[in-house]
């Protein structure tokens, strides 16, 4: 996508010198000797990074993994109480090594320390780094009742301030005439240009939660004319083991069933270096405590335990943006953003309800589950505006989804699946196998056929886009660790989609593979490199047609991570990327980055900051920006053209429980006088961020 900026100009030769000085000097100290230990070094933001790149139309989704993960390393199990369904929410762990934690806490007896962790089989060094942030050894302690003393006394609460705000003016934030608002009134933002957020929760002994979140985006109405107060609020009230309630859920919270062919509210399935990732493995209710405004459910829902079988059940009424035209919803608006007289008009058209059920029976080798739900658009029909690729999309007032999943387990093998049918009688269907070896070897083999008439609302499983129809693949992935301190890993996935797409006027296919090595040999040091392959066909415009040509994208990365010290952790990483259409386009880019972050046991301060320089020629080159960010807050900009990138986090403990985080963000082109496009245009070559975040643990 070609901008109209100024041919890119080399950056200043003294400048560039000193920045690839710097990093040389980073980098080599990478490798003093120290002893190796277990420290968290929140290596699954890393991971997050790896799943973003590429994926901006699934970014909600992201999101939502980044809070779950987020608040989890805030609240961490204690491997001497964790249970099994506990442990799956920890997206790193293949169910062989999670039974195997649970096995060595019941042949060898409590855990003594963190240390331990080293002695389980089938959990290698690179995994029990990952897992760090989200487990500790602690003592165990009986269950409270529930009795208001105790609720009064043992409660946990949280309060979260947050307030963001760029210093640039940006073109809606701008004054205009009222002659020119009338005839354009989408050229001016309604609301001021700051973010603000709340967040309250409350816990008692992992049992029992509840809380509330209010949030107003940047350019959305806050206190002027146009409204008074957030323009998104949410509120949620979770109890845990509670006899035979397994779980009750009143206001907000999410969904998830099978591998998500029918309905889940939780992050989709991806390819990465983590094998178990392509699995979903979080089945029933959890709360929603997120500033997401779409994937969730809001009313009731519960899951009774009997013996070996739970029995789940919810009901959903809420209100969904649309556009819509009498009593005709022709597209529906999901980024939760109303900044705009025509944000405005979209905002909760319609009113989705939703009932369903599941019934699991659970052993610990074989699980089956049925699920089934219904669901209607409060008396509208959906009926998007006909194109060829939307030929086969959802239309009418209402629909039903019904699906079989199942899970078998039998030592170091497992299968699992779901095949699922809609209203129309099509169907969908995934299936896996997972086999782990005692050499350390484990493979996966995932076979998914979505039909193109499959029509699912809330479909959300491993697949190639964002929705749940018209693909085919097969996917094998691989992890191996042949000798101590080294591990690969990597996947291959063959897909078509038998009916054309959205950009592609044709029946189309690809492939991606993805290789990558991690190596931990040098004391206190973490070397990893990754190559990533993805061809697509895409439409390319000839002299006179329209073609389908596939479209290859090449990316590298080398990563090295370092700890000097306990109180200080270094990251250099150098990143390649290379897009190629076939035709007439090659586009290529680069970035060299470092974080180094600063913490010590017994200082009130914290600081992380983020360095770097990067080169592409286009959009389809871009690089992405993986800095530290405040507490639930996900971003990991992407950037193109020629400039550098440098932000600091600064944290200041006054107590234990109340702190407060800052962060401010610039970034500098070379290559243009503007930043960013229609309302969101920035005049200049500078861009700068300010983050303020204030949290209080009583």
């Amino acid at each position: 996508m070609k901008t109209g900026y100024p041919t890119p100009r080399s950056i200043h030769p003294p400048l560039r010198g000193w920045l690839i000085t710097g990093f040389i000097t980073l980098f080599i100290t990478c490798y003093k000797s120290y002893s190796q230990e277990l420290k968290p070094v929140d290596k699954w933001m890393e991971y997050i990074e790896e799943l973003s790149e590429g994926t901006e139309e699934d970014s909600e989704s992201i999101e939502t993994l980044y809070n779950d993960l987020s608040d989890l390393s805030e609240n961490p199990f204690n491997l001497n109480l964790v249970t099994a369904e506990q442990l799956r929410r920890i997206p790193f762990l293949s169910d062989i090594q999670l039974l195997n934690i649970l096995d060595y806490r019941k042949n060898q007896g409590e855990f003594v320390s963190i240390y331990e962790l080293k002695n389980i089989r089938f959990l290698d060094l690179q995994t029990i780094e990952l897992i760090l942030p989200f487990v500790y050894v602690g003592e165990i302690n009986k269950d409270r009742p529930f009795t208001m003393k105790n609720l009064l006394k043992y409660g946990k609460n949280e309060l979260l301030l947050r307030y963001d705000r760029c210093l640039n003016e940006k073109k809606g934030d701008r004054e205009y005439p009222d002659s020119i608002l009338q005839q354009y009134p989408n050229r001016k933002y309604v609301g001021e240009p700051f973010y603000t957020s709340v967040r309250y929760s409350y816990s008692f002994d992992n049992r029992f939660q509840m809380g509330m979140i209010a949030e107003k985006d940047a350019g959305e109405a806050f206190l002027n004319r146009r409204h008074k107060g957030y323009d998104y609020y949410s509120a949620h009230a979770f109890l845990k083991d509670a006899g035979k309630i397994r779980t009750l859920a009143l206001g907000d919270y999410k969904v998830s069933f099978g591998q998500g062919l029918v309905i889940s509210s939780d992050f989709t399935p991806s390819r990465s270096s983590i094998l178990s990732q392509a699995e979903r493995r979080n089945n029933g209710f959890r709360r929603h405590y997120s500033t997401n405004e779409n994937d969730f459910f809001r009313g009731i829902a519960s899951t009774l335990s009997l013996r070996n079988v739970d029995l789940s059940l919810f009901y959903s009424n809420w209100k969904a943006d649309a556009t819509v035209d009498g009593q005709t919803v022709s597209s529906f608006k999901t980024d939760g953003i109303h900044r705009t007289e025509s944000d405005l008009e979209k905002k909760q058209n319609i009113r989705i309800q939703t009932v369903g059920g599941n019934i699991r029976y659970i052993s610990p080798q074989l699980l089956l589950g049925v699920t089934a739900i219904t669901y209607s658009f409060g008396g509208f029909t959906v009926d998007p505006e006909p194109r060829p690729y939307n030929r086969f999309y959802f239309r009418g007032k209402s629909n039903t989804n019904a699906s079989i999943d199942y899970t078998w387990r039998h030592r170091r093998t497992s299968f699992y699946g779901e095949t699922a049918l809609s209203q129309n009688g099509s169907a969908a269907t995934l299936n896996a196998f997972h086999w782990s070896a005692s050499s350390g070897f484990n493979t996966l083999i995932l076979y998914r056929h979505y039909n193109r008439r499959y029509q699912a609302f809330y479909g959300n499983a491993f697949s190639q886009t964002s929705a749940v129809q018209n693909e085919e693949g097969l996917y094998i992935s691989m992890q191996w660790a042949p000798v101590p301190y080294w591990k690969f890993s990597g996947y291959a996935d063959f897909f078509r989609f038998p009916w054309i797409k959205y950009g592609i006027d044709a029946p189309s296919s690809g492939q991606e593979y993805m290789i990558q090595a991690d190596f931990s040999g040098i004391k206190k040091t973490t070397v990893s490199t990754r190559y990533r392959f993805r061809q697509r066909e895409k439409n390319l415009t000839g002299l006179h047609e329209v073609l389908i040509k596939p479209v290859d994208q090449h990316r590298i990365r080398l990563q090295i991570t370092h700890k000097p010290s306990d109180a200080m952790t270094l990251r250099t990483t150098a990143e390649g990327n290379v897009y190629d259409d076939n035709a007439s386009s090659r586009e290529h880019g680069w970035v060299i980055s470092q974080n180094a972050g600063w913490k010590k046991d017994e200082s009130p301060f914290q600081i992380d900051l983020y360095a770097a320089c990067f080169n592409t020629t286009d959009y389809n080159s871009r690089i992405y920006s993986n800095e530290k960010n405040m507490l639930y807050s996900f971003s990991i900009p992407s950037f193109y053209g020629e400039g550098i990138r440098l932000s600091a986090v600064l944290r200041y403990y006054f107590t234990p429980q109340f702190y407060i985080s800052a962060k401010a963000a610039w970034v500098h082109y070379y290559d243009r006088n503007t930043i960013g496009t229609d309302t969101e245009e920035i005049e200049g070559r500078d861009k700068t961020d300010l983050y303020v975040q204030l949290r209080w643990k009583f």
